[in-house]
């Protein structure tokens, strides 16, 4: 029993540190500050999809026992091979280059003179030796990393929450639920889940070889709620503390810049240290995780080869290292028609993984995402700058909050369901 408590909190304490990254620590002040009394909607918003789908995706994991492959498989082998492609591409594209970016901008510059491609040179150095040393991720992330991050967090948490007074009533963003919800796809965690869920699997295997299957799932799910539990603690004393601030910051600041500023406001002297090491430490682990699961996938792909894993982890390095030259906002901006595209399609690829298999089957999968697609198209359209006619999109449900996927994707899995079990269908999903 004390065995399994201690695997347990070792691979929660792992799976938050590879959620927490860039996005997690500089978007939810700015929720805050921006909603103001009405932070509580904002925060339900965004811990839905920031925290409930991605715990519901390693839950789904832990399940399969499997990789990002075979939470799409049900659709198509070919499907799913495209599906993994667009994810790892988009993964070492955007979020792990913006991880080198943030850490620059927020925890090197303002103490340091040093040229970025230097730094993020160094960082993805750092980066490229923990992936290379693949059987000691779990040690490394869940005794090391994580507790050090978890304390400078809570303590600019607690800092904000004695030191400030209740938010002041101002007028907030309208349709703070969907902006929350919106914005919680920028800290690509549904995403995170399905990429870290396979470096989990791998890991365990590695570090618990005496665990027969019932043991792992167990052990993964359990973990995988804990981290949940802190990812939302975290998520809502950020928000929280953004919206205490409203009487000090505009509300046109980058995100960047309030956080540096509520951590100076309230942790004084020592603030700049204290972010700097924090935003590291988020950042890195991140990027670690993002890596180490592009390499596991193209090395399973061609044969278990480790040379094939190593060549990966460096491309996908030195990507880190030229995106990396981007400032943090412009990222942002340039995610936003990717997650539009591949964000619906991966929730409902969780989401259907995690009901039991009697719900579902390849028929229910593959009308289902189609489904998905069809409708994200016009939110991903109007990130490019070539929105459909209002007459067209006018009568999509949820259209205007950007979630016009959702109730056709539901009655499309509604009507799948009958039409498969009316026909007698059978089908291992």
């Amino acid at each position: 029993m004390i065995r399994t408590k201690k695997s347990t909190w070792l691979l929660a304490f792992a799976l938050f540190s590879l959620f927490f990254g860039a996005g997690n620590l500089i978007l939810p002040p700015l929720l805050g500050l921006e909603a103001g009394a009405s932070w509580t909607a904002v925060a339900l918003g965004f811990c839905l999809s920031a925290v409930f789908i991605p715990v519901l995706g390693i839950v789904a994991h832990s399940r399969l026992q499997g990789s990002l492959y075979d939470l799409a498989k049900p659709v198509s082998g070919s499907y799913s091979l495209l599906y993994c492609l667009v994810i790892y591409s988009i993964s070492i594209s955007l979020p792990s280059p913006r991880t080198a970016s943030v850490s620059y901008e927020m925890g090197i510059a303002p103490l340091f003179e040093m040229p970025s491609w230097v730094f993020a040179t160094i960082y993805f150095g750092l980066v490229f030796a923990c992936v290379w040393f693949r059987s000691k991720i779990l040690d490394w992330l869940g005794k090391i990393l994580t507790p050090a991050l978890l304390l400078l967090l809570f303590t600019l948490i607690g800092a904000v929450i004695f030191n400030l007074d209740w938010p002041v009533d101002h007028t907030p963003q309208a349709d703070t639920l969907s902006k929350g919800l919106l914005e919680g796809y920028q800290t690509f965690d549904a995403i995170g889940s399905v990429v870290v869920g396979g470096v989990i699997i791998i890991s365990v295997n590695l570090k618990f070889p005496q665990y027969d299957l019932a043991e792992k799932q167990k052990l993964i799910a359990r973990a995988g709620f804990l981290a949940g539990l802190g990812l939302l603690t975290v998520y809502i004393g950020l928000i929280l503390a953004g919206a205490k601030s409203t009487p000090f910051f505009p509300q046109e600041i980058s995100r960047a810049d309030l956080l540096i500023g509520i951590t100076r406001q309230n942790l004084g002297a020592t603030a700049q240290w204290i972010l700097s090491l924090m935003v590291s430490l988020a950042c890195f682990t991140t990027a670690v995780g993002i890596i180490t699961g592009t390499s596991d996938f193209i090395k399973e792909q061609l044969g278990n080869s480790q040379r094939a894993y190593r060549i990966t982890a460096f491309v996908a390095c030195v990507i880190g290292v030229l995106v990396g030259q981007w400032r943090v906002d412009f990222i942002i901006a340039v995610a936003v028609p990717a997650l539009m595209l591949v964000y619906p399609v991966t929730i409902v690829l969780i989401l259907l993984n995690v009901l039991p298999k009697s719900w579902t089957s390849r028929t229910i999968f593959r009308i289902v995402v189609g489904t998905t697609m069809l409708f994200s198209l016009p939110d991903f359209l109007g990130s490019v700058g070539y929105p459909l006619s209002e007459s067209m999109t006018s009568k999509i449900p949820l259209q205007a909050y950007s979630l016009g996927w959702f109730i056709p994707a539901a009655v499309a899995f509604g009507l799948s369901s009958i039409l498969t079990r009316k026909k007698g269908v059978s089908e291992e999903g």
